[in-house]
Parts: structure tokens; C-alpha cells; sequence
């Protein structure tokens, strides 16, 4: 190839920011969740006692675990969507939340009486929890498919795993907006059981769907 051609062919290329890949991906699972938000507000509707809730712990430990999730998923993501890099240490910062609020859910269940533990645990919605958690993880994950498209993942399967576990946590957190548990066991069980649902399902369509 002649060095006129290179020159040509390079003339108009611009670099790339270093948060562009970061900006593609909050933007996909953003527009997700936003559209979530509308959905859950439009069909379940939101906590009517919102303002007295926030005043509780509680309230702000289920919506910090979500986050904390969604945001080492996607941090993950960004790895992952750059062909050259490893991302597979990334996952298991993973584990800090999920052991945070277990320790929290053991610790609970032990301060209590024998009666309550069992409503600890199954609350009054553990049956609908991670399906509607799962529903609402459908349009993050299809923001973050959008996204993910976009760069050059290699590792399909474990990327569309972490763009799972993503729209898993932006779509919990979106539902903890409705939801009214309020018990540590709950929420380290049924919450976890959904987001982790939304995780498999990234898994399963990422060779499928991730492909460039």
C-alpha cells in the first residue's frame, strides 16, 4: 500500500474519546431505564408513601444495592467492548454488594423473632418479585444490546452476561420504586433472583446478539 493511499485513507480520522465508550453505554441502559420507570409508573404505579419511606434505611440500602450492581456490570462492559482487554477481574467486585446485603439479611433474620422470620423472607410479593424485576430489566437490556453493538466485544457470552446483570440492576431499581419490601432477606433473595434472571437471559442472547 503506497504512503499517498495511507495518508488518504487517514486524513479525516478523529480520535476517539476516552469516555466515549462509558457515554454509549450509559446513554443505552439510561433510555432504558427511563422507559422502565414510565412503564412501572403507568401499570403498578409508584410507592404512595415515597417521601415517608425515604426517611427509612431500608429504602435507600435496596436502591444502593441495585446501583452497585448495575454500575460494576457496566463498568465491566466497558472492558469487555475493547477486543484487546480483559474484563473477567472485574466481575467479581461483584461480590462486595452481594455480600454486604447477605451479611445484612443474616444479621436481620438473627435479631428477630422466630414468628417474623419467615415474612422477612417472603415478604408479600416473592412470588411476582423477580419476574416483574425481569420485566422490568427487558428495556435496559435492549438499550445496552444497542450499545454493546456499537463496540467490539469478543468475549460474547460473558459480556451479554454483564449487560444482563446491568439492565438487571437499572430495572430493580426502577421496580424498588414501586415495591415496598423493606426487609434485608427479601431483598438479598427475590431482588437478587431477578436481577440475576435478567443476568442468564444477557448471557443466553449475547453470541446471538452481540455478534459485529
Amino acid at each position: 500500500m503506497s504512503e499517498p493511499l495511507i495518508r488518504r485513507l487517514s486524513a479525516d480520522l478523529r480520535p476517539v474519546s476516552r469516555t466515549a465508550v462509558v457515554r454509549r453505554l450509559a446513554l443505552g441502559v439510561g433510555a432504558g431505564a427511563v422507559v422502565s420507570l414510565a412503564l412501572i409508573a403507568a401499570t403498578l404505579g409508584l410507592r404512595p408513601d415515597m417521601m415517608h419511606a425515604a426517611g427509612g434505611a431500608m429504602f435507600w440500602i435496596k436502591l444502593a444495592y441495585t446501583l452497585a450492581v448495575a454500575v460494576v456490570a457496566i463498568w465491566t462492559c466497558e472492558r469487555l467492548g475493547r477486543p484487546a482487554e480483559d474484563g473477567s477481574r472485574r466481575p467479581l467486585w461483584l461480590a462486595v454488594p452481594v455480600l454486604a446485603v447477605g451479611t445484612l439479611a443474616a444479621w436481620q433474620l438473627l435479631r428477630a423473632p422466630e414468628p417474623m422470620r419467615m415474612h422477612m423472607v417472603m415478604g408479600g410479593s416473592a412470588e411476582v418479585c423477580p419476574w416483574l424485576i425481569l420485566a422490568s430489566s427487558l428495556a435496559p437490556l435492549i438499550g445496552l444490546v444497542w450499545a454493546v453493538r456499537g463496540l467490539a466485544p469478543t468475549r460474547l457470552r460473558l459480556t451479554g452476561l454483564m449487560a444482563g446483570l446491568a439492565a438487571g440492576g437499572a430495572g430493580a431499581t426502577a421496580y424498588a420504586l414501586h415495591c415496598d419490601e423493606s426487609a434485608a432477606p427479601f431483598l438479598a433473595i427475590w431482588y437478587t433472583l431477578g436481577v440475576v434472571a435478567a443476568g442468564a437471559l444477557g448471557g443466553l442472547l449475547g453470541p446471538r446478539v452481540l455478534r459485529w
